[in-house]
């Protein structure tokens, strides 16, 4: 895989006209993928998928990443068939066990062991795997012998799965910490340690696994090292020197980050990278210097 991907994670839809123009905007400053992620608060992952595929023409459309935990398996695979021919083979299906056990409360889901909860992904997944095969043989999927499939999430079990059936893995650079900011920016050494379990568990497969990460926040300043030691006061836990290297924040000019970006890809094989909507406008000029490579 020598060339980039870049995906954008959009937080609101804000009427039919509004969501076009931010899809066709997404597309114009050269995003690859239009992604929704699945949480409280947010767009309704599949309508939202499907309007973005009808505005537009070349990115792929995801769900970043559905909580398996809040669907049936059976009527999401419905679902995902379904959003696979009004995408025009576009759609590419992210899958996670659910993380925020506040939102689990707020909708009368009981929170479970993360075991359990991967244990209902691993079901969903065969339940995918079927859906698949009908739809096939009905001729009503257009992405053969399925639509890509994205897992995202950091724990071994989760990795061990990914490594099995994954087309696109998706690490976090975040794990939960103390209030006010609750979460913890994880070192580059945690992080390197995480991708060698996963290619360790994939073997042979590893190779053919595109490896994901989602950028935090990025932020374009002549002023690197200042702006360094700001965010560096938020991380207590690691030293300026590790924070500079952890694949969290995009920090620097845009070509202090474009190079921040190939260091990850050379470290890490991050070579598809996913930005929340704030940075939509922000990011866009370090695609355009890494897709002059």
């Amino acid at each position: 895989m020598g060339s980039f991907r870049f995906g954008v994670a959009m937080h609101s839809v804000g009427g039919r006209e509004e969501w076009n123009k931010k899809c066709r905007q997404a597309e114009r400053l050269g995003y690859d993928v239009i992604l929704v992620p699945d949480h409280l608060g947010f767009p309704a992952p599949f309508s939202a998928m499907v309007a973005a595929a009808g505005a537009t023409e070349r990115p792929r459309i995801g769900s970043f990443v559905l909580n398996t935990s809040f669907w049936n398996p059976t009527l999401l695979g419905r679902e995902v068939v379904t959003a696979d021919q009004l995408t025009d083979g576009r759609l590419e299906v992210g899958l996670g066990a659910g993380h925020r056990k506040e939102e689990f409360e707020a909708t009368g889901f009981p929170w479970r062991p993360l075991a359990e909860r991967i244990d209902h992904l691993e079901r969903t997944i065969e339940a995918l795997s079927g859906a698949y095969e009908e739809a096939v043989r009905a001729d009503a999927l257009i992405q053969r012998p399925r639509p890509p499939l994205f897992l995202g999430g950091n724990s071994d079990r989760l990795l061990r799965l990914a490594a099995r059936h994954a087309d696109i893995v998706g690490f976090s650079a975040l794990t939960k910490g103390p209030a006010p900011q609750g979460f913890r920016i994880l070192s580059a050494e945690a992080l390197d340690e995480r991708v060698a379990f996963f290619r360790s568990a994939a073997g042979a497969r590893a190779a053919e696994v595109e490896l994901n990460i989602l950028v935090r926040d990025v932020v374009i300043t002549d002023d690197r090292d200042g702006q360094a030691r700001r965010w560096h006061e938020r991380t207590p836990d690691l030293t300026l020197e590790e924070f500079l290297a952890a694949p969290a924040v995009l920090l620097g000019s845009v070509d202090e980050i474009a190079a921040q970006v190939r260091t990850w890809a050379d470290r890490f094989g991050f070579r598809y990278l996913t930005v929340h909507e704030p940075w939509l406008e922000t990011f866009a000029p370090v695609i355009e210097a890494l897709g002059r490579e």
